[in-house]
């Protein structure tokens, strides 16, 4: 006979709480009800693992399930537990330490995007019934087009540098659409493969250096872009002052710009071990300080959204440019 939630002692449903990854599951499912399989993507975990997970809450009357076609969905309702279960959650919930607060943001932002994704698969589906038309249009023209119509808006007669090129992904998107690459790394093989890469376009100049010197003179760029480059610097601020040197100070138009895309702070330390990384992700606050350090205005700072099937952490574009030229926005 299955046991009454009203009948399961508080101490078994305390026991069950011993373990991290069911209290991140039980803050998640607060606040939002998630499938088996949306809860495996923010956590990245085997849907079996999240599964047996569940059960374990479940069974102490943690949790409640619902179906919905071949999919379970779980929630926790703190009106439907027990006052003392409703008492033991709210003080666990609000003791400090019990789930770092980097992972607790990340785990924040991956519900987001799970949601973001419900939603988008919600409309789409509408939108096949109206009339199919976005099937009929990848169909046609493929998913890319987009990205590369709107990186016309840059404006043709722009040098960019591109700080930290690795294989030359960045570069090759922007060649086409601006008068000059730079592409410039101190790595003689990421040089070598952006230039397999890049065969055959002739406005991309490669250059094999250090980033905290660049062997190019003042003002000769308008945007130098950092595209996940400075979590591998031990001082980031030292290649966004040669930043801040060779792009344009914008006395002729508008000013030159520093952009930064690199991951939001986490906690995955084996980073440091596995791929060499300095720096555990960046906040706006470090960003900010970061530029300003190296003589330069701090602009914007955005989140990017987050593909759920991606395994590493969040990540942010950030834009400076030459402090006290023109106004600062925020």
């Amino acid at each position: 006979m299955k046991q009454r939630l009203s009948d399961i002692p508080v101490a078994v449903r305390l026991a069950v709480l011993a373990d991290r990854t069911r209290l991140r599951l039980l803050r998640v499912l607060e606040s939002s009800e998630l499938s088996v399989g949306e809860l495996a993507q923010v956590f990245q975990s085997p849907q079996s693992t999240v599964s047996r997970h569940l059960k374990v809450l479940a069974d102490a009357g943690w949790l409640v399930r619902r179906s919905e076609g071949t999919a379970t969905y779980y929630r926790m309702v703190l009106d439907d537990l027990t006052a003392p279960a409703r008492a033991l959650w709210v003080t666990i919930r609000e003791q400090p330490g019990q789930v770092d607060a980097a992972e607790q943001a990340e785990d924040s932002r991956r519900v987001a995007a799970v949601l973001n994704e419900r939603r988008t698969d919600s409309q789409a589906y509408f939108g096949r019934v109206a009339g199919e038309w976005d099937a009929v249009r990848q169909d046609l023209f493929g998913t890319r087009f987009t990205l590369s119509a709107l990186l016309e808006l840059l404006a043709a007669d722009w040098v960019v540098a591109d700080l930290g090129c690795g294989t030359g992904n960045i570069a090759e998107l922007l060649a086409p659409v601006v008068r000059k690459v730079i592409a410039i790394d101190q790595s003689a093989p990421m040089i070598e493969a952006a230039k397999r890469r890049l065969a055959g376009v002739r406005n991309v100049e490669f250059v094999l250096s250090e980033l905290s010197n660049l062997p190019l003179p003042a003002s000769c760029v308008d945007v130098a872009a950092f595209g996940l480059v400075l979590h591998h610097v031990p001082k980031p601020e030292q290649p966004l002052r040669e930043a801040a040197r060779i792009v344009r100070s914008g006395e002729q138009g508008v000013p030159g710009r520093v952009l930064v895309v690199d991951m939001l702070r986490h906690d995955r330390s084996e980073y440091r071990h596995l791929m060499g990384h300095q720096h555990l992700g960046f906040s706006r606050e470090d960003m900010e300080s970061r530029f300003e350090a190296a003589g330069l205005e701090p602009m914007t700072f955005r989140e990017l959204p987050i593909d759920p099937d991606a395994r590493g952490p969040g990540l942010f574009v950030a834009t400076a440019r030459v402090a006290g030229k023109g106004r600062k926005h925020g």
